[in-house]
């Protein structure tokens, strides 16, 4: 009996439990150092100044968004094409998604379109790197500036990525840079998230945010004595703890090479389905890097009409294969917000012919060539 291939898996090894195991049996499970060694390795990879580390990539989000001081009525400009969360995330703070259609070729949103969305009440532009292929951040970065707005980078599928050869995360064309810690990520902590940035006042926002808007120091108080503290605003508990961010440390030590090993296995199926008849292929545009925490190929005419099909023999096939995603306007949430089908028809077009096929560190070569064995079966008996 074959076993499933996943889209995406985590690899975790004896020094990752090893580090785990050593958190449990110390002082601190969580709140305690190991939280702020991770933080400063994050911002040491990425070159920024700053690291927070939350609970959840939602929670990363949504703390990058408090921090920019995105209010109620406010609007935020982002991508459909991308896991709701990007979007809810506004929604927490009373503010209104405006969604951007997509390159046809990346699934990135259009920085050409962006201006065009922008008014008086826009207040952050969320460009997402989808599958790992960083956005086109400089002339974002040039709006942002034009229009004096903030710019947030979910870059949830692009730790490890460069752009321009600089790496994503270093918050050059962007005020903060959010990454997720999901098991299908590129590097784990079980759940988690982190925002990166260069702002000190960011910075400090962020770092209470996630601790119920409390602080133990500028207080605008007379403190009562050592022990006082006060909540300034209304934040939450979006707190890692150390067991995750000691499980974040050593994964991290790895991420070149997993980031490696993700590319190697793009470049085999590169080769393997050249000029094949079926789908396309993702693109690497001459200006990026990609990490591919994705490798999604996309349906040509004959079979975008079987897609539904194709998708589930290949399932039957134990390929686990997934979509990513389906445009958030059209989920039965926003459609009751008044969000209207056809409003990104290159998004929607995107979703019609997207199919996810494995990709992650620890798939061998011939789980690569059982792969693209399988998905060649698949494919011919649908090309009658």
């Amino acid at each position: 009996m074959n076993s499933l291939i996943p889209y995406s898996r985590h690899l975790l090894d004896e020094d990752d439990m090893a580090v785990v195991n050593a958190v449990l049996n110390s002082d601190f499970i969580t709140q305690g150092p190991k939280i702020k060694e991770f933080e400063e390795r994050l911002s040491a990879y990425c070159c920024a100044k700053y690291a927070v580390v939350f609970n959840s990539g939602t929670s990363a989000l949504h703390g990058a968004y408090f921090s920019a001081g995105l209010s109620s009525g406010e609007e935020v400009i982002t991508s459909p094409l991308t896991f709701v969360a990007t979007a809810n995330a506004a929604l927490m703070l009373g503010a209104n998604p405006v969604f951007v259609d997509v390159e046809y070729d990346t699934g990135n949103i259009d920085a050409t379109l962006v201006e065009s969305a922008i008014n008086s009440r826009t207040k952050i532009i969320v460009p997402v790197h989808f599958a790992g292929h960083p956005s086109d951040m400089e002339k974002i970065n040039y709006l942002a500036g034009k229009y004096n707005l903030k710019v947030v980078e979910d870059a949830c599928h692009a730790i490890g990525a460069l752009y321009k050869g600089e790496i994503t995360g270093n918050c050059k064309y962007s005020d903060m840079t959010v990454f997720s810690f999901h098991p299908a990520k590129h590097i784990t902590t079980a759940e988690g998230g982190a925002v990166i940035t260069n702002n000190p006042d960011i910075y400090n926002k962020l770092l209470m945010f996630r601790t119920h808007g409390i602080t133990k120091e500028n207080f605008m108080g007379e403190p009562d004595g050592e022990w006082y503290y006060e909540m300034q605003f209304l934040g939450y508990n979006y707190r890692l703890t150390d067991i995750q961010a000691a499980l974040g440390i050593s994964q991290l030590k790895k991420i070149d090479s997993f980031i490696k090993r993700r590319r190697e296995i793009a470049s085999r199926y590169n080769r393997i389905f050249e000029n094949n008849p079926f789908f396309d292929l993702p693109v690497e545009r001459d200006y990026v890097n990609v990490s591919y925490h994705l490798y999604p190929i996309r349906l040509k005419d004959k079979y975008k009409v079987k897609k539904k099909d194709i998708f589930s023999r290949l399932l039957k096939m134990d390929l686990g294969v997934q979509v990513h995603y389906i445009p958030v306007y059209l989920q039965p949430y926003y459609r009751k917000l008044g969000y209207k089908k056809r409003q990104c028809p290159q998004a929607e077009e995107f979703y019609a012919r997207e199919i996810s096929i494995p990709i992650y560190p620890a798939m061998s070569d011939m789980d690569i060539e059982q792969v693209a064995e399988k998905i060649e079966t698949v494919f011919h008996e649908f090309d009658k």
